[in-house]
């Protein structure tokens, strides 16, 4: 099977603008990585639905923008399905004051980041997180 990325919607209507242009970047990002991808499932979907797989899978019981599940079987191998609330995006960028499109892209990469390895609990974790994230950004809009 050769190595894919999807966009899928999951109780709303989205779809992605760019899904080719996306789709070269994300892969881009993993290459610069130094992993490989596998297959990796973007799932867009509604405050509610991510509410309720943080609740099931993660029991937190908190509305968020972003929920990874790494489904690689091997190190350096990019396979999972990320799940993404719209209206979370939304709200997150009239409330930072960015563009809804800039604040999708970066957690898109986010997702891939977490996949890669990196994590986000820690101040100095975030820290790098967020310096990856406007690094790769930055490599979007070239």
């Amino acid at each position: 099977m050769s190595p894919e990325i999807c966009f899928f919607s999951e109780d709303i209507s989205f779809r992605i603008p760019h899904p080719r242009k996306t789709t070269f970047w994300i892969k881009k990002v993993i290459n610069l990585e130094g992993a490989r991808l596998d297959t990796l499932n973007y799932i867009f979907c509604s405050d509610v639905f991510l509410y309720n797989l943080n609740v099931k899978y993660l029991n937190h019981r908190t509305f968020t923008d972003i929920i990874t599940f790494d489904l690689s079987e091997e190190p350096n191998k990019v396979s999972g399905e990320i799940y993404i609330s719209i209206e979370r995006i939304r709200d997150n960028s009239k409330k930072l004051g960015i563009k809804f499109p800039d604040e999708l892209d970066r957690v898109i990469i986010h997702g891939v980041l977490h996949l890669i390895g990196y994590r986000d609990k820690s101040r100095e974790d975030k820290k790098q997180m967020r310096e990856k994230e406007d690094s790769y950004l930055s490599l979007r809009r070239n």
